[in-house]
């Protein structure tokens, strides 16, 4: 786990934004970008940034691109910020 990558990643509102949609369940893009007022620039450069820092992940279907989150992930930089803590 990069956990400097998925600090980086969680700093920007933005895509804190997209990962409190995805929490809703599967998106494709374009949905997600009309949902959360992005242009498809904007959201793919964001999407990236999450896919590099593995918190999300995609699946393809027939021309479509959708996003999920990639709890496992989240779940691991959890525990890292609570063994930061002390495990308190």
């Amino acid at each position: 786990m990069a956990i400097h990558e998925i600090l980086n990643a969680l700093a920007d509102e933005n895509r804190r934004k997209i990962l409190l949609k995805l929490k809703e369940g599967k998106i494709s893009s374009g949905d997600l970008a009309i949902a959360l007022g992005m242009t498809p620039q904007a959201l793919s450069y964001h999407l990236s940034k999450l896919k590099k820092a593995d918190l999300i992940y995609e699946t393809k279907y027939k021309n479509f691109i959708y996003y999920e989150l990639n709890l496992s992930v989240l779940d691991e930089a959890v525990l890292w910020i609570n063994d930061l803590r002390g495990g308190q």
